[in-house]
């Protein structure tokens, strides 16, 4: 499940997830995005992760086709987990093009803040 919570500057989605990310949780995601940001303007994603599982292939698709439509809006991306499997995933993810990821432990909740906002 995705929940959206509230977020410490105007450019940035902040978000929980637990457990399963489901189709509706990343439409959700995408009507928030849309009208907080329109079809140009940046924005950071703040996402704190407690015991992620993989994502419906539903779900799958949707965020495909979400992160193709708003590629070109993504800045920052800090993602906080103790899970060391989705540290390796955003490790993997700051080889991405334009989009700067960072990975923090779950402690470390005030640090990922404080890149966000530089």
């Amino acid at each position: 499940m995705l929940t959206l919570v509230p977020s410490k500057n105007m450019e940035t989605i902040a978000v929980e997830i637990e457990g399963h990310v489901t189709e509706d949780d990343l439409l959700k995601l995408d009507k928030v995005i849309q009208e907080k940001f329109s079809e140009k303007g940046e924005f950071n994603l703040y996402a704190i992760l407690y015991h992620f599982e993989s994502a419906s292939f539903k779900a799958l698709v949707e965020e495909l086709k979400i992160d193709v439509k708003r590629w070109s809006q993504y800045n920052k991306l800090a993602v906080i987990s103790d899970d060391k499997a989705v540290e390796k995933m955003v490790e993997a993810s700051d080889l991405l093009p334009s989009i700067k990821t960072k990975h923090f432990d779950i402690d470390q909740m005030e640090a990922a803040w404080e890149w966000i906002g530089e």
